[in-house]
């Protein structure tokens, strides 16, 4: 019949789909990234895992990838997407604050370990040209491994947590040139350099070029309609499609899809559209990231681990002790005292993804030979896997190392960073903002509502797009580290969703919600408001003080009562009688 659908044709994803659900949950309990585990299980159930026994064991072929080709083909827009978020990590104004650390201690970073790498490889034969693609591809440690161990360990403030992100940062914004160079280079193999070379890049530059252009005069107008329209699933389509439109418009001109998706990325990073659209893009980049994992895992050749068992085993313990040793020189000559150094070093010393990409690039460009690649990622992966170990022992280090020294809190790390999260943008959300902005306290609002976003932009504040109601959206928007959260919404309902996502992220945190009526004050408090500001309550007393001061009674009598019964209404609405004794715990926060 027209249209059937043999079972089988749907087992790969049906395979990873099922992978998935049993190793993030399992991965994420003993405190392990879940790249790990996707790594592992497509070692596991690639051909040359499990799918080597099917032919003496035929049920095994049910869980085994039958067609890794294929799912590499849908993987590839893990590192597309990969690259889009990271891309949206960045903006002019970080690149500044960070300069010293990112350009400085990170350009040194990528330069002297692709260099030292590059010269071994050298030693053992390979040519200019394959040595230092080697080289450059091994110097790229794990963003998608060692900031989330960092995070869960609570050390992303700390010195070395801040180094660590700031060189990952430059690796990041260097493969993007890599990959131009791979694909340069590929175009004209077997030239020896000259000037007239460097005319190859000229396609390339304009290709970005364009993308830049066309995206300053599209991405933001276009972003602005679709959050105009209210519909949470035109958001979704048009995020998607800024995505994969970027990467293949890039690929027309002639660059990788994966490059495209990052010049987006860092064009919507300098609008209001930033937050949302991380926050949507998250799940499809969690998995196809996944999946692309899954794909490196499945296509190892674990064969070779066990013929050059030595030989990958001492590769894999040389990278890391000639990344660790030039890191830690490198960490100590910008500053760091020896334990920062150490766990900086430890965090770096490990290959990351993007070794994958860039060596995958140049196999495909007929650069690199295939069966030298898959020796090189096989010890490559083994060093990711001991990346968990090595955060580990690099913690403990820098503990040890900082015991007795004033710890560093985030709010004075971040200095440039917001202090308050303001939700809501309109009349009242604007006057919070005032005076937090005249008591000299950074903020950072998040509205729905396009036109005041636009005029609070206009007028050189941080107003972002996003729908505060959801608990990741909250995360990106720094909840973890900001000191109070103010709800300004007029939406009863709206409100109550963000008090309740705040307070289950952050306990401790000071919540000051508005309230339209004593009623929804008392629902804010059950929620968990540290105070909730009833509008009516507060338009009484208002009035009642400009009447009580007009027929001439004393200014100072009259704002002492005022207060006296605005402490009155708040004890009856907090009332742990009337509240089952949640509201009292509240205010002891």
């Amino acid at each position: 019949m027209t249209g059937e659908v043999a079972a089988g044709d749907y087992r790969d994803v049906v395979l990873f789909l099922a992978t998935a659900g049993v190793v993030v949950p399992i991965f994420r309990r003993w405190n392990l990234s879940p790249i790990l585990g996707f790594l592992g299980a497509g070692v596991i159930l690639g051909p040359f895992g499990l799918g080597a026994f099917h032919l003496a064991v035929p049920w095994l072929s049910y869980f085994t990838i039958k067609n890794p080709a294929q799912m590499t083909q849908l993987a590839d827009f893990g590192v597309v997407f990969l690259l889009f978020a990271i891309g949206l990590e960045l903006s002019w104004e970080r690149l500044q604050t960070m300069r010293h650390l990112v350009f400085g201690l990170g350009g040194l970073q990528v330069a002297l370990c692709a260099a030292a790498i590059a010269s071994m490889a050298m030693l053992f034969g390979q040519d200019p040209v394959a040595a230092a693609l080697i080289g450059s591809a091994l110097a790229l440690s794990s963003t998608a491994i060692v900031m989330p161990l960092l995070a869960e360990q609570k050390r992303q403030y700390s010195r070395p947590g801040r180094v660590t992100f700031s060189v990952l940062l430059f690796q990041d914004l260097a493969v993007a040139p890599i990959l131009v160079t791979i694909a340069v280079l590929g175009g004209h193999r077997g030239e020896s350099f000259s000037p007239k070379l460097l005319l190859a890049f000229a396609p390339a530059a304009l290709g970005v070029l364009g993308l830049v252009v066309l995206g300053r005069l599209v991405l933001r107008p276009m972003m602005r309609s679709v959050a105009k329209a209210k519909s949470e699933e035109l958001f979704v389509a048009a995020s998607l499609l800024v995505v994969i439109g970027a990467g293949l418009v890039a690929a027309v001109t002639g660059l990788s899809m994966a490059l495209g998706a990052f010049i987006a990325g860092l064009l919507l990073a300098e609008t209001e559209y930033r937050r949302e659209v991380e926050t949507t893009v998250e799940p499809f980049k969690g998995l196809l990231l996944g999946l692309f994992f899954v794909s490196v895992g499945s296509g190892l050749d674990l064969s070779l681990l066990a013929a050059e068992l030595v030989l990958i085993v001492g590769s894999m313990l040389g990278l890391m002790v000639l990344n660790g040793g030039i890191i830690f020189g490198l960490a100590r000559a910008f500053g760091l005292r020896s334990g920062a150094a150490t766990e900086t070093a430890m965090l770096l010393a490990a290959s990351g993804e993007f070794a994958f990409v860039v060596l995958s690039a140049a196999v495909e460009e007929g650069l690199l030979d295939r069966q030298l690649s898959q020796t090189i990622l096989v010890s490559s992966t083994l060093s990711m896997f001991c990346i968990p170990i090595l955060a580990a022992t690099g913690a403990m280090i820098g503990r040890r190392a900082s015991r007795g020294t004033r710890p560093v809190l985030p709010e004075l790390e971040h200095t440039g960073e917001p202090k308050v999260l303001v939700v809501g943008y309109g009349r009242v959300g604007k006057l919070v903002a005032e005076m937090l902005t005249r008591h000299q306290i950074p903020w950072m609002a998040i509205e729905r509502v396009p036109k005041l976003i636009e005029a609070g932009r206009r007028a050189g504040h941080d107003v972002f797009f996003g729908d505060a109601s959801r608990s990741e959206l909250l995360q990106r928007f720094g909840l973890n580290a900001v000191l109070a959260l103010v709800v300004t919404m007029d939406s009863p309902e709206a409100t109550e969703a963000v008090v309740v996502n705040a307070r289950e992220l952050r306990p401790d945190l000071t919540i000051v919600a508005r309230a339209r009526d004593a009623q929804q004050a008392k629902r804010l408090y059950e929620l968990g408001a540290s105070d909730a500001v009833p509008e009516t309550i507060e338009a009484s007393l208002q009035l009642s003080e400009a009447l009580l001061v007009g027929i001439g009674i004393p200014t100072g009598s009259v704002i002492a009562s005022i207060h006296q019964r605005r402490d009155e209404f708040r004890k009856e609405l907090n009332n742990p009688d009337a509240l089952g004794g949640r509201g009292r715990r509240i205010r002891q926060h």
